[in-house]
């Protein structure tokens, strides 16, 4: 059984073929699928498609790059979507991008800041995004840990699609976060990334496909899907000295103990 803790299914790149996509995810083994809003928009579909497909669970929030217009009403309208839903497991995704330059800096942690706040309150965890940012997503994080009730302290969150250097790896982890791997796991220039997968705690790795953005090998080019998150638990395995199985096991459990899903038999 594998878990695939970050895929788009919301995005109208899967419009033409949504439903044959979760089937081929469920014949790849993927039993389950989170799926991270964008914006207040995203968070409305989310609430819709969780309700749709047995396996599709959701989380609300407001990305980096969609902050620019953000106020503080948005909080209150991402808290009535996740108490719409019981598959509404997270607060995501959210964070700080400085690649693109869609939304000012002070903008981006102050929209980040208030839904931390938020992910308390619900006592839901958080998934991060993180581009070219990291001493900054850090110094929130470390802030805001402090906060946090008991339900949250050793299951604050995922640093999604991880990829900043070594340093902010440990410095995550000793904050009780996750961190999450997806397709470049596979290409072949990502050996620092694939050094610092190989040292994660295994209580502490999840995997991700963030479909339908960043495939991997062998089908990089083409759009991504969760059923290609088999493709990163085997680089996984292998980094790992694992049988596949093993790995997948391991992965669903710590996703079932981060997001409070239930276990499957």
């Amino acid at each position: 059984m594998l878990i695939d803790t970050h895929c788009h299914l919301d995005l109208d790149a899967f419009d033409s073929d949504r439903d044959q996509v979760v089937e081929r995810a469920t014949a790849a083994g993927v039993t389950r699928i989170i799926n991270p809003a964008v914006d207040l928009a995203s968070g409305q579909a989310i609430v819709t498609l969780v309700k749709r497909y047995a396996g599709v669970y959701g989380a609300v929030g407001i990305h980096p790059n969609s902050t620019a217009a953000f106020q503080s009403s948005d909080i209150e309208q991402m808290a009535a979507q996740a108490a719409s839903s019981p598959k509404i497991v997270a607060i995501g995704e959210i964070g700080i991008d400085y690649h693109w330059d869609d939304s000012p800096k002070a903008t981006q942690r102050i929209a980040f800041e208030a839904q931390l706040a938020l992910a308390a309150r619900l006592e839901l965890p958080v998934i991060i995004h993180n581009r070219e940012a990291s001493d900054d997503v850090i110094a929130v994080l470390r802030a805001w840990q402090p906060s946090l009730p008991e339900s949250l302290r050793m299951r604050p969150g995922v640093l999604h699609s991880f990829s900043a250097p070594p340093y902010i790896a440990e410095q995550a982890l000793e904050l009780g976060f996750y961190l999450g791997f997806t397709g470049p796991l596979t290409y072949k220039n990502a050996d620092e990334l694939r050094s610092i997968a190989a040292r994660v705690p295994l209580d502490r790795l999840l995997i991700e496909t963030d479909s339908p953005y960043l495939t991997p090998q062998p089908h990089r080019g083409k759009r991504n899907e969760p059923a290609y998150v088999r493709y990163v638990a085997e680089r996984l395995a292998a980094l790992r000295v694992l049988d596949l199985s093993d790995l997948a096991a391991r992965t669903t459990i710590n996703a079932e103990r981060l997001f409070g899903l239930s276990a499957l038999p």
